[in-house]
């Protein structure tokens, strides 16, 4: 299975960090975001990895080259202008394979253990991890119905940026810059959405404030 890592954000809310450094390369306890990933899926046995650029990709180039120092193989997907995240997974269906397919962004912290991915079911196109709610989040996106993701329910769960996709879930798409939100919900008004709901750590790291918060967390 290979495994897509989203990178291509401009990080408007890092600012000023991001002025000059992409956000997957922000670092994090010593780290770069990015090279978590790279060393979690590497660990679970993933070994073709796509990474998506757009704002200062050169600099994501320079930094992770072809993934031998990460014991992976890399392949970039390179936008020239953001596509969203849609949008970017489209553009990068062809070096994806022809299964299911990993998905994650490239601007969260987890340690969920991806060894622990299930198969999809044959009328499944996707697989979502959801987490609790953060305070930047506190309605949710999602709940779970009996192993299925639903868009209402009394209890909402925040998406974690985790995913399985089959190529199918994107077949109606055409190319162009494209939100994933709005697809999830309509595949989860049809049933074809499985997910589950991790209890481990996550972190979103979209604000400055957030920044530090994982940092000393991981100290």
């Amino acid at each position: 299975m290979r495994a897509m890592i989203l990178a291509a954000g401009r990080g408007e809310r890092l600012r000023p960090l991001t002025d000059t450094t992409p956000k997957p390369l922000i670092k994090v306890a010593g780290k770069t975001l990015i090279e978590y990933h790279l060393n979690n899926l590497a660990k679970a046995g993933f070994k073709e990895i796509i990474i998506n650029t757009a704002w200062l990709a050169e600099k994501i180039h320079k930094e992770l080259e072809d993934g031998s120092k990460y014991s992976v193989s890399i392949q970039y997907s390179d936008e020239g202008e953001a596509l969203e995240t849609a949008g970017g997974i489209i553009r990068a269906l062809p070096l994806l394979g022809e299964g299911p397919f990993l998905v994650i962004n490239g601007d969260i912290w987890c340690d969920y253990d991806f060894t622990k991915l299930p198969e999809l079911a044959p009328d499944i196109q996707a697989h979502l991890i959801l987490v609790d709610n953060p305070e930047h989040n506190p309605e949710g996106d999602f709940s779970i119905q009996d192993g299925q993701i639903k868009n209402t329910a009394n209890t909402l769960y925040t998406f974690s940026g985790i995913g399985l996709y089959r190529r199918t879930f994107f077949a109606e798409q055409g190319s162009g810059p494209a939100s994933l939100a709005p697809i999830i919900r309509k595949k989860c008004d049809n049933d074809l959405v499985s997910g589950e709901h991790y209890s481990g750590i996550w972190t979103d790291v979209g604000t400055l404030e957030r920044l530090k918060e994982l940092e000393n967390q991981l100290r």
